[in-house]
This record gives C-alpha cells, sequence and structure tokens, in this order.
C-alpha cells in the first residue's frame, strides 16, 4: 500500500490542481454561433478567466460567459444592476444618457429594460443574431461564470479582442 501511495499520489494531487485550476482559475471556452460577429467567430476557442470578478466588479462592455440552464453562451455587458437601458434610434441610452456603444455591428432595434438588483443585462455585438437579455432577461452575476476576451485557436485569430 505504502509503494502504491508513494508512486501515484503524486499523479493523483496532479489531476486534483489540474481540476482546481480549470474550475476556479482559467478554462478554455468554444464560441457557438454568430451573435457575437465580428468581434468573435463561431468556433474561435478562448480562455475564461474564472477567477476574473472575485476581486473585481463587472464592467459594461465586458465579454462574459454565463451559464443558461445547460448551455454556455457568450455576451457582452451593457447594463448593470439597477439600471435602465434602452435603445432608441439605434442609439444606446443608459439611465436616459447616451452612451457611446462601439460593438454593435447591426441594427438594433428599439427597447428598454430595467435590470433587476445583482444582475446584468447582455447582448451579442450581432444584435439582429442574437439570443440575449432581449429574449432571456437580465442574468443574475452568480450565473456569469468569468471574463472572456483572449482567443487561442486559430492561430491566425490569437490575440485578445474587446
Amino acid at each position: 500500500m505504502k509503494k502504491f501511495i508513494k508512486e501515484y499520489l503524486p499523479y493523483l494531487l496532479i489531476i486534483i490542481l489540474v481540476i482546481l485550476f480549470k474550475r476556479y482559475v482559467m478554462s478554455p471556452v468554444k464560441v457557438n454561433g454568430t451573435s457575437m460577429m465580428n468581434t468573435l467567430h463561431h468556433g474561435d476557442i478562448m480562455i475564461l478567466n474564472n477567477s476574473a470578478y472575485y476581486f473585481n466588479d463587472i464592467k459594461r462592455f465586458d465579454i462574459v460567459v454565463i451559464k443558461e440552464d445547460n448551455e454556455y453562451i457568450i455576451k457582452r455587458v451593457i447594463g448593470l444592476p439597477g439600471e435602465k437601458v434602452e435603445y432608441k434610434n439605434n442609439k444606446l441610452y443608459i439611465n436616459n444618457k447616451l452612451i457611446k456603444d462601439n460593438y454593435g455591428k447591426a441594427k438594433t432595434d428599439d427597447f428598454k429594460y430595467k435590470v433587476e438588483k445583482n444582475s446584468y443585462f447582455v447582448l451579442g455585438d450581432n444584435r439582429t443574431n442574437s439570443m440575449d437579455s432581449r429574449v432571456f432577461g437580465s442574468f443574475k452575476k452568480k450565473d456569469i461564470l468569468g471574463k472572456t476576451n483572449l482567443i487561442i485557436f486559430p492561430f491566425n485569430r490569437f490575440g485578445t479582442k474587446n
């Protein structure tokens, strides 16, 4: 038994450390669909920073990964807790103040939404082809798994995207 423990304990510890690292620090995530075009493309593989919001607040325009049922979706934060989000004439207003939105690449239909406490309003950059907070409503902070902006594959798209 001692020989077994001595031989296999290092491997067991490595496996445990890898699992903990993947769960709590960083893990790969794959972009599915075209809702974040032109920023992100279908099939891009990115690094999810699971620890990004342990000590920092979620900021407007962060790209986040959200758990929705049994699916992971990648969207951009538009509205913060308690804010009133409105699109009018393809322009973003937060609490009735015009905010420059450099990310929406398609026409955004007019809407108004009041973000709940401890929740965030998210949109895809490809606004005409995105299932986002306009459909699902705002997302609780606990459903946001972390921040992502680093593409690691394909190699011709390697780098950070904002």
